[in-house]
């Protein structure tokens, strides 16, 4: 229960969650720019008020219901580029989370036909990552948090009052009176949780500020930490059980079917024209029955096998790294790079603590010796809590922020989340 309570789990997991599909949405909404306007836009073949009838039937969400006009589809684009964007770098994580989220779903609901796999699975997590600590490392939060930390503490030393926020406050001003306007025009959908959702992030945010600004060692504090930790692991929890659920429906689905009972299942897509990129590389994977076959049975036996060895560390790292090749090749060899993304970006809520401090470490480095041939960046800044180098949380007895244990966080705004204690990995079921 302490531990539960007291710590948001695997907050590096949870980074490259958010780092991961942020990017997949970004990338997808860059790539696609040149067409929006066919595929999610007034010129799209599935009309307006087509989609006004869909959504009025289904109680789906989405802001483009709001107007039919070429502006406003323009500047919800816009703003989803912009707020996906934000959440990769960590900047005003909290905000930035609800207006991806927000963001994904007008998007994908204005023409639920053009989408896939890849795309249901941003749709469910854009939700979820709404309800996590996903700041606490490599983010633009965490970095400003510890700068806010020392700042502060050099200002309290000579008697001054902490630094005061300014935008965080500001972007829930703005924010408020449109969800207000939003939901007394009835354009939240017809569910009951989206509203509630908005109507208690928005609300907490106010009460993260109020405790930070009046009360930042008192009970309301750590009242607002133990609600935020339970609401992130829980949702930790919910995000393993999905791509638990994806990957066992997906194998014991395989299984019933004769082409993949029979091993020849792979052979098909490698002859669509759809799905051959690279004609010649499909040919000479498509001419091996052998390959075929041993891919084909391989990509059944990792996915109705990946629950079941998830208390067997080993074993669970070795097939967590085949299905991140398996996506590989379908982004590869199927043409299918935002979906396998996606997929990606979900399986790392199950990469090791240890790998994931590792490699950001070997991004610092790479990014100090980069910029230390520009005389204007020099390499070695000492701002190790946004890049993740010294976070390995519990190694030397400093939290995964790089803070000294026992100082409370210098979010003053609600609208990220500041670093806390005890944000550190572990040997647990995520790490």
């Amino acid at each position: 229960m302490q531990r539960i309570t007291a710590s948001a789990l695997g907050p590096y997991q949870s980074a490259v969650i958010r780092i991961g599909f942020s990017a997949t949405y970004l990338l997808f909404l860059l790539r696609e720019l040149p067409h929006r306007h066919e595929l999610y836009g007034p010129d799209s073949p599935w009309r307006w008020d087509m989609a006004r009838q869909l959504i009025a039937n289904n109680d789906a969400f989405s802001v483009l219901m709001w107007s039919d006009s070429a502006f406003w589809f323009e500047a919800v684009y816009a703003l989803t580029l912009l707020s996906a964007a934000a959440l990769l770098l960590g900047w005003r994580t909290r905000t930035m989370s609800v207006l991806f989220m927000v963001g994904v779903l007008s998007v994908q609901n204005r023409s639920i036909f053009m989408g896939d796999g890849g795309d249901n699975v941003i749709h469910l997590m854009a939700i979820y990552l709404v309800l996590t600590r996903c700041s606490r490392v490599w983010s633009l939060d965490a970095r400003r948090a510890e700068r806010n930390t020392v700042r502060n503490a050099a200002r309290a030393a000579r008697g001054l009052t902490p630094v005061a926020d300014v935008v965080g406050p500001v972007l829930w001003a703005v924010l408020g009176p449109v969800l207000l306007i939003a939901t007394l025009m009835d354009g939240l959908g017809g569910t009951w949780w989206l509203p509630t959702l908005l109507w208690v992030v928005w609300l907490g945010s106010a009460a993260w500020w109020a405790a930070n600004r009046y009360a930042p060692h008192g009970e309301p504090r750590t009242l607002l930490d133990v609600l935020a930790n339970l609401a992130h692991n829980a949702t930790l929890v919910v995000i393993m059980a999905e791509v638990c659920l994806i990957y066992a429906t997906a194998g014991w689905y395989k299984i019933q079917g004769s082409r993949w009972q029979d091993g020849t299942a792979l052979y098909y897509p490698l002859k669509l024209d759809y799905f051959t990129p690279w004609p010649a590389l499909s040919d000479i994977l498509a001419s091996s029955g052998v390959m075929v076959m041993v891919l084909t049975y391989g990509t059944v036996i990792v996915q109705v096998a990946f629950p079941f060895t998830l208390f067997n560390r080993r074993v669970k790292n070795i097939l967590l790294v085949a299905m991140i090749c398996e996506h590989a090749g379908i982004a590869l060899l199927l043409g299918l790079p935002f979906f396998s993304m996606a997929m990606i970006a979900a399986d790392a809520v199950f990469l090791p603590t240890v790998f994931l401090v590792w490699l950001g470490g070997r991004v610092t480095l790479g990014r100090d010796r980069l910029f230390s041939r520009f005389p204007r960046f020099p390499g070695n800044t000492g701002a190790t809590g946004s890049s993740g180098a010294s976070g390995d949380s519990g190694a030397h007895g400093v939290p995964g922020d790089g803070r000294v244990p026992g100082q409370q966080g210098s979010g003053r705004d609600g609208t990220e989340e500041a670093p806390q204690q005890g944000a550190g990995g572990g040997h647990t079921l995520v790490g």
